[in-house]
């Protein structure tokens, strides 16, 4: 939910249940800075709309999206835009699909999920304009999500789920996914005709090469299968190189999650955002590092910016390809009239 809000811009104030008797007295929504405050928030000084003086030196940008009437509404706003992402749990969110539920049961309804998760993804397709795609990123479940999605199905509870079975790891140990994404490939396949070429995935949460070439097997892809990867962990970064080498045809910078490993700083803990800096020294070396890599080997490397880092990123980074949330690009595009 957290995510869904974010990419359309809505504040979101996460309380935990021991918590809520403290939260006495005022809450303010800022939405000039997008953002709840507990308290009384008139003398918070104005955020600064974010530079975007190098918006023009931008060779792409890819848009989170949660749904297609995302990609309607963001192509009247910029020219840059050349390819959405959306991640799995969206499409099942709108599909009402309980992702666990349906691989645990078997291969039948495996299959039966991957249609149901192609039939979303052909609705998308159906909106972009020429010489745009959309990039789906595989199902990325934690242990704590995936509890609360399943109606029947126990899932082990984990001490931390964050760094725990998610991402290629997950996907790597669930053995009806590959039914599941045979059979959204078949379906994309047979009925998304000329289109199917403007749909492409990528991995979530993956370490190193070694564990890129195994899902590749798992999955059964062949090597002309194109399969990018997202950046997310230190060792990610690391193996930037050895991802290209390895075949991955793009790779995605997610810099939120990247961030709070290099800093050890949990981005939901708001006791510690002051040393959750989107432009740390280290974590402007390791965007740059990716970058250069991707750069050397010929991949494409999309950076994850938050609106008020665009500028900054285009002008300390290498980097020309952005990824950005669908309410941050609207932010960036000017500002939107509000009812009185």
């Amino acid at each position: 939910m957290q995510s869904l809000c974010r990419s359309r811009g809505i504040p979101v104030l996460r309380v935990d249940p021991h918590d809520l008797d403290a939260l006495a007295g005022d809450i303010t929504i800022r939405l000039d800075r997008g953002v709840v405050l507990h308290g009384n928030a008139e003398h918070v000084r104005q955020q600064v709309k974010p530079s975007v003086s190098g918006l023009g030196d931008v060779e792409s940008i890819c848009v989170v999206i949660a749904d297609a009437s995302d990609i309607r509404s963001t192509n009247d706003l910029t020219p840059h835009v050349d390819s959405y992402f959306i991640r799995e749990e969206f499409l099942c969110l709108s599909a009402g699909l309980s992702p666990v539920d349906a691989l645990r049961a078997g291969p039948r309804e495996a299959e039966r999920y991957g249609v149901a998760v192609a039939a979303e993804l052909h609705s998308m397709v159906e909106e972009l304009l020429p010489g745009q795609r959309l990039v789906m990123r595989l199902l990325d479940l934690r242990s704590d999500d995936a509890a609360r999605m399943t109606a029947g199905i126990e899932v082990d509870a984990e001490p931390n789920p964050e760094m725990g079975l998610h991402g290629a790891r997950w996907l790597l140990a669930e053995h009806h996914y590959p039914a599941a994404f045979r059979s959204l490939r078949a379906h994309v396949a047979d009925h998304f005709g000329a289109a199917a070429d403007r749909l492409s995935f990528a991995v979530p949460f993956i370490n190193d090469s070694t564990e890129f070439l195994r899902l590749r097997e798992h999955l059964a892809l062949t090597a002309d299968t194109p399969l990018g990867v997202f950046v997310e962990t230190p060792a990610a970064v690391h193996s930037a190189a050895e991802f290209c080498a390895a075949g991955a045809s793009e790779l995605f910078v997610g810099t939120k999650d990247l961030i709070q490993f290099y800093l050890a700083a949990d981005r939901g803990n708001h006791r510690v955002a002051a040393t959750y800096q989107t432009r740390h020294p280290a974590v402007l070396a390791a965007l740059r590092d990716t970058v250069e890599s991707g750069r050397a080997s010929g991949v494409p490397v999309h950076v994850f910016a938050l609106g008020a880092d665009v500028d900054h990123y285009l002008r300390h980074l290498p980097a020309r390809r952005l990824m950005m949330c669908n309410a941050e690009l609207r932010h960036l595009a000017g500002p939107v009239e509000l009812p009185a």
